[in-house]
C-alpha cells in the first residue's frame, strides 16, 4: 500500500514542525501519517528515539497496534501497549520498544510514578485536553518542556467553540500564539456573554477574533477535509419526527415549567438547568430516572419509530446510537420481544460480528465507542435514538460508518427527534457548532502544491 498526495504532505508537515497540530477530517488516516512521520524521524533523520503516544483506551489497544502491523514499511517498529494494572503498566514500559502507547487516563500516573523521558509525544484527539484543569492537563504541562517534538491530532478541535483552543493550543507550543493564562486568552479575543454582577458565566468571541486566532496558530496547523481528498459516500441526514401524547406532553411541560413532576405515585425534583436540560432529554426518549434512580416510562414513541426504521431498511444493518443507560435497556427489551439480534459495540469482538455482517442490529454509545473505531464495512446506515449535546461525539460517531472504505455510495444518518422537546434544540445547536468548527478547518486548510 502507498500512501496518498496529501498523507505524504502531512507526514512531511510533522518532520519539519517540531510543534504541530493536524487537523484531520475523519478517515483521512491520521495514524498512518503520524506513525510514518516517526519511522522517518527516528530511523531517517535521527532526531527521535522515544515516543509516546497517547490516545483513548480502545484506540491505544486496538488502532495504533494494528496499524503499525499493517504497513510493511512500519514493520519493523517496536511499541509496546501501556493499558491495565499498574503492573501490568510498568512491565509493558520496562519492555525495550520504539514507541510507548498508552491511555489518557493513565497521563497522570506516568509524569508522577515513572521516568517522562520521551523526546515525542503524540496526542491522538488532542480535544480530550480543552480542559485546562484537568489532571491530564497539568500532568502533561508539568513534563512539556523536556519534549522535544509533539503533534496534536484530533478532527473536532473547538467543538464547543473557540475557546477549547486554548489548552490545546498551550499545551503544544507553551503558550507562545494564544498566551499562557485563560484570563489574557479571553480579554485578548472574548468579552462577558452572560453574567450577574461581577461572575462572568459565559463567554463571547469579539467579532474579529475568529480570524485573529486562525492566523496565530496557522503557521503550526494544518487541516484538511475528507471530501477534499476521498471519494466520500454521500451523507445523508434525516429526521424522523414523532409525536407525544396531550396528557405526555403535559408531563413534559409540567417538568419544564416547575422543575418538579409527579408520575406513578412519585416525584421527580431537578436541582438546575442543566439538570433540567437532562431531565428533559430522557423525557423526550420515553423514560426518565425518578430521585431514587428507578426507571419511569413515559411513552414509546421512538421505540415504535425504531421498530419502523428497522423494518423499512430490509434486513440490512442498523446501528442505533443511544444517550442514557435506560435507551439501552428500553431498546434492548423491545429488540428481544421483536426477535432481532443484536449486540452492543464494546469488544473488538463485537467489532468483528459488525463488520462483517452478522448483526442486523448493533447499539453504539458515543462517549465510549466515538474515537477510532472503524465500523464501516458493517452498513452505512446509523439511527440517533437520543442525541448528545457534543458535537465530537456527534461527529466521530457519525464517521464510525462515513469514512474511507464505506462500501455503500451512501450513509444515511436518522435522527428520531421528538416533536416540541428539546430535541429540536440540540439538533439545532450541533449544526450552529459545526458551522463554527468548518470555519476553524477553512482558516487553517493544507494548501497543497498542485
Amino acid at each position: 500500500m502507498k500512501l496518498h498526495d496529501y498523507q505524504e504532505y502531512a507526514v512531511k508537515f510533522v518532520e519539519e514542525h517540531p510543534v504541530s497540530a493536524l487537523l484531520l477530517d475523519m478517515g483521512l488516516g491520521k495514524t498512518i501519517i503520524t506513525l510514518t512521520a516517526i519511522n522517518n524521524l527516528m530511523f531517517d533523520m535521527f532526531e527521535v528515539r522515544k515516543v509516546l503516544i497517547i490516545a483513548p483506551l480502545r484506540v491505544a489497544r486496538d488502532t495504533w497496534p494494528a496499524e503499525i502491523e499493517k504497513w510493511e514499511h512500519l514493520k519493523h517498529l517496536r511499541y509496546s501497549v501501556v493499558i491495565g494494572t499498574p503492573d501490568e503498566r510498568k512491565a509493558a514500559l520496562n519492555t525495550d520498544a520504539d514507541i510507548y502507547i498508552t491511555n489518557r487516563e493513565n497521563v497522570d500516573w506516568l509524569v508522577s510514578n515513572t521516568t517522562f523521558d520521551y523526546d515525542m509525544v503524540v496526542i491522538d484527539e488532542l480535544s480530550s485536553f480543552k480542559n485546562y484543569q484537568s489532571k491530564r492537563f497539568k500532568a502533561l504541562m508539568k513534563v512539556r518542556p523536556n519534549v522535544k517534538r509533539i503533534v496534536g491530532l484530533t478532527g473536532t478541535p473547538a467543538s464547543n467553540g473557540l475557546m477549547d483552543l486554548f489548552a490545546e493550543f498551550r499545551l503544544l507550543d507553551m503558550g507562545e500564539r494564544l498566551g499562557r493564562f485563560i484570563g489574557q486568552y479571553r480579554n485578548e479575543y472574548f468579552r462577558p456573554d452572560k453574567q450577574n454582577g461581577y461572575i462572568v458565566y459565559s463567554y463571547k468571541p469579539l467579532p474579529d477574533a475568529e480570524e485573529r486566532i486562525y492566523e496565530k496558530i496557522s503557521d503550526i496547523t494544518v487541516s484538511m477535509k475528507a471530501v477534499d481528498h476521498l471519494k466520500m459516500p454521500e451523507l445523508i441526514s434525516n429526521k424522523y419526527t414523532v409525536k407525544m401524547s396531550e396528557a405526555e406532553k403535559e408531563k413534559y411541560k409540567e417538568l419544564k415549567d416547575e422543575l418538579i413532576l409527579e408520575v406513578q405515585d412519585t416525584e421527580i425534583t431537578v436541582a438546575n438547568a442543566a439538570a433540567l436540560s437532562n431531565k428533559l432529554c430522557q423525557m423526550s426518549n420515553g423514560a426518565i430516572y425518578d430521585d431514587s434512580g428507578e426507571i419511569i416510562p413515559i411513552h414509546n414513541r421512538k421505540l415504535d419509530a425504531l421498530e419502523d426504521i428497522i423494518e423499512s431498511a430490509n434486513g440490512k444493518p442498523v446501528l442505533v446510537a443511544y444517550w442514557f443507560k435506560h435507551d439501552r435497556t428500553r431498546i434492548a427489551e423491545k429488540l428481544n420481544k421483536l426477535g432481532i439480534v443484536y449486540q452492543e459495540i464494546k469488544s473488538a469482538e463485537s467489532i468483528k460480528s459488525w463488520n462483517s455482517g452478522k448483526l442486523p442490529v448493533a447499539l453504539i454509545h458515543p462517549a465510549s465507542s466515538g474515537h477510532g473505531l472503524n465500523l464501516q464495512s458493517g452498513g452505512n446506515f446509523l439511527v440517533w435514538f437520543g442525541l448528545t449535546w457534543s458535537l465530537e461525539l456527534y461527529q466521530q460517531t457519525n464517521a464510525r460508518l462515513w469514512r474511507q472504505g464505506q462500501q455503500s455510495e451512501t450513509v444515511i444518518i436518522q435522527h428520531i427527534v421528538t416533536k416540541g422537546t428539546v430535541d429540536e434544540r440540540i439538533l439545532k445547536a450541533l449544526k450552529e457548532k459545526d458551522e463554527t468548527q468548518t470555519a476553524l478547518m477553512t482558516a487553517v486548510k493544507a494548501e497543497m502544491e498542485e
